[in-house]
């Protein structure tokens, strides 16, 4: 999850920022146009396309004049401060809608009033990674689900078909048997030695359990077999030699041929387009005859329940979320338009296609995150759980360490 955000510092915008944006909001004072601030973590690399974009929203217009202000590594910092002091950004990039919810206005009557075909061309799935509660508070704007990358040429050296369609764990465990060489340091699978909670749900969802249920209760359902047996898994190809855990078992070890396979959201695609690793991509494996879900890392744009200038603000989402800006992010970003996604062809791409189709398979996962509520304190007991099973020096069972987090 902590992925989605581009979190590079912008030394542009640390030199440059704050006259910057003084500078457009005195233009925007002066010409009598309504000054709406909109706040961005991305980095260098599409900052500047941010800025294009949001300067064609403003030469459009005559009566809203949009200043952006690039936060960086210091996002969630900025945007705490901002919220405390009741200074917010009127617009802003957000995904941690339960943290920041209370100070996000509910955009379900502003998405009403632009009529039913306006939210459905949206993934459904989406809007519960934009919602708290029963409110709907941003409105997508990029999202990747999880699949597994695989080296198609470890996988023709070991005699190994390729995964295509439909496949299982045990499969999965099978072809990285007969492609690990721990002698050569090669595994079939490489897994993070410190997992993030929120993305490991998916593999409980995918067998059929749960961190916690509806109510957000996680007793006594997160130590239940449902639960854990996915964990044990991992544990068990550590075990044997068939996967890897690590600090940077992920595109760093796959680019390099130590692991064969790994676990990852559309992050990657950029860094081994460019790279001279022949990959593809496959759907997550299925426990038994149950399809795998993925977990949605999603972000959106709210706006700030202290904003004076909602319409505006909503003007301007709109024109941000637009077919033509899903079109313009192409590059670097998944549509989170049915409609784009069709028009670029991107559900029939071979890669592409797959993150959507375990979009459409996941839609109804709703993330403990979003139900616990003291959530901060159960993910760090799930982070530590997750250690104990993963780590090859500890390898205390699934069961006896989730169990641990009832005590």
């Amino acid at each position: 999850m902590k992925q989605l955000r581009s979190l590079a510092a912008i030394l542009v915008a640390a030199v440059f920022g704050t006259s910057l944006v003084a500078c457009q909001g005195q233009g925007a004072e002066k010409s009598g146009k309504t000054e709406i601030r909109f706040s961005t973590w991305d980095n260098a690399d599409t900052l500047q396309f941010q800025e294009k974009m949001v300067e064609a929203f403003n030469q459009s217009q005559d009566k809203i004049h949009v200043s952006i202000e690039s936060y960086g590594s210091n996002y969630d910092t900025k945007i705490t401060t901002g919220i405390g002091s009741k200074d917010a950004p009127d617009v802003m990039y957000m995904w941690n809608y339960p943290k920041y919810g209370e100070a996000l206005e509910p955009l379900d009557t502003f998405i009403e009033a632009e009529g039913k075909d306006y939210k459905e061309d949206f993934y459904d799935a989406l809007w519960i990674y934009n919602r708290s509660g029963d409110k709907t508070l941003g409105i997508p704007v990029g999202y990747t689900t999880h699949v597994i990358y695989y080296n198609k040429i470890l996988f023709q050296e070991a005699g190994v078909q390729v995964p295509e369609g439909e496949w299982t764990w045990d499969e999965l465990r099978m072809a990285a048997k007969k492609i690990a060489d721990p002698s050569k340091k090669r595994y079939g699978l490489g897994l993070p030695i410190k997992a993030d909670p929120y993305d490991f749900e998916m593999f409980a969802w995918s067998n059929g359990g749960s961190y916690s249920d509806e109510s957000g209760s996680f007793d006594p359902i997160i130590a239940s077999k449902r639960t854990t047996e996915p964990f044990q898994l991992f544990q068990d190809m550590i075990a044997e030699g068939s996967a890897v855990s690590g600090d940077s078992m992920g595109e760093d070890a796959f680019k390099m041929g130590t692991v064969a396979m790994y676990i990852n959201g559309a992050w990657s695609l950029q860094g081994l387009k460019e790279s001279d690793v022949d990959f593809g991509v496959a759907l997550l494996p299925n426990f038994g005859d149950q399809k795998s879900v993925s977990i949605v890392s999603s972000s959106g744009v709210s706006i700030a329940k202290s904003s004076e200038h909602k319409d505006a603000a909503w003007t301007f989402i709109k024109y941000w979320t637009s077919p033509e800006m899903n079109r313009e992010r192409l590059n670097y970003e998944l549509p989170v338009l049915k409609s784009v996604a069709a028009s670029e062809k991107m559900t029939d791409d071979v890669v592409y296609g797959k993150f959507y189709e375990m979009l459409e398979r996941s839609n109804g996962q709703i993330p403990s995150s979003f139900k616990v509520a003291a959530w901060s304190e159960l993910s760090d007991k799930i982070e530590l759980a997750l250690e104990q099973v993963l780590n090859s020096n500890e390898a205390i069972s699934a069961e006896h360490a989730f169990s641990q987090i009832l005590k």
